[in-house]
């Protein structure tokens, strides 16, 4: 005998609920890390990771690819120690980031490489477009960097499938300072960030690595590979004519950030093909020399977006 449809109904919602994305798994998540003891939030998010690692098959074979097509064919106990070492990242990156919007005095420490290009880049006057790769902790990582000129950052982020779990941690993001503006198809939703950059003198951050269903994207080569860089940042940075800024951060520890920032790209305010096409090829360059040093700490899961570990983007 099957299911009558508001069985199905009730069996489809509870699925959805116990899927680690969900909003059920990121309440439980945030109520450890808001509540548990200091011992808890330092030291159980590896064991939460490694867990996400070994239930998520999807997202395991991504993470293995890309750490393949970084560093090669290795032996498979040392593929075996980077992917645990991805996922333990990613859930101490996630954790950190609930942490700083949790209210209980947790502060980032930020190691700052580079910080010369970030400072050549304030007289200019125009705002500035932060060049972003979902590495770890890019999303407190930028944001901390631009909070030590006291700039307003708007974070663009992709929209989740889960809206309440994607409305727990964007309000969490908020509490720490962070505005989110999240993507998508409408073309009046450029007009935010162009307020953002011009009138206040603000940072967009933006992430490169990732391209959306119908987004337009300039060709590029990443490891020898045919690779795709989303266009709208590079037109962004020249209408309005703020730099752009290659920023990449890594996970040292506990709320411990090192920052790279590289020189800005600057783009006239009508580039050409061949403009476009050098600004895409740069940002994949640097990205390439990024996952290179530290392939551990750039998240390329590429998964089914029902699937996914409670987001830090």
């Amino acid at each position: 005998m099957s299911p009558s449809p508001s069985a199905e109904s009730l069996l489809h919602g509870l699925g959805r609920q116990l899927r680690v994305g969900s909003e059920l798994w990121r309440r439980a998540f945030a109520a450890g890390v808001n509540h548990g003891p200091d011992a808890w939030v330092r030291y159980s998010p590896p064991l939460f990771g490694l867990a996400w690692g070994a239930v998520l098959a999807a997202q395991r074979r991504a993470a293995l690819a890309t750490l393949r097509l970084v560093l090669g064919p290795r032996r498979r106990v040392d593929e075996l120690r980077d992917l645990a070492a991805i996922f333990a990242k990613y859930a101490g990156c996630m954790t950190d980031a609930l942490l700083l919007g949790s209210g209980r005095g947790y502060r980032i420490r930020s190691r700052v490489v580079g910080g010369h290009h970030w400072q050549a880049c304030q007289p200019m006057g125009h705002g500035l477009v932060m060049a972003a790769a979902h590495t770890a902790g890019w999303d407190i990582g930028g944001p901390a960097l631009a909070s030590l000129q006291d700039r307003p950052v708007m974070v663009v982020m992709e929209q989740e499938h889960d809206a309440q779990a994607r409305a727990l941690h964007d309000a969490a993001r908020h509490r720490a300072g962070v505005q989110v503006l999240h993507a998508g198809t409408d073309p009046l939703a450029a007009l935010p960030l162009l307020h953002h950059l011009r009138r206040r003198q603000g940072v967009v951050a933006m992430k490169f690595d990732r391209l959306a269903p119908g987004m337009r994207a300039r060709h590029a080569v990443l490891f020898g590979q045919p690779w795709r860089v989303p266009e709208g940042i590079l037109r962004l940075g020249a209408v309005t004519q703020a730099p752009i800024l290659p920023v990449f951060t890594r996970r040292l520890g506990f709320l411990d950030y090192q920052i790279i920032a590289s020189p800005p790209i600057l783009l006239p305010r009508r580039p050409d093909e061949a403009e476009l096409d050098a600004a895409a090829q740069r940002l994949a360059s640097l990205l390439e020399r990024f996952a290179r040093a530290y392939p551990t700490d750039w998240f390329r899961f590429a998964p089914d977006p029902d699937d996914v570990p409670p987001p830090v983007h």
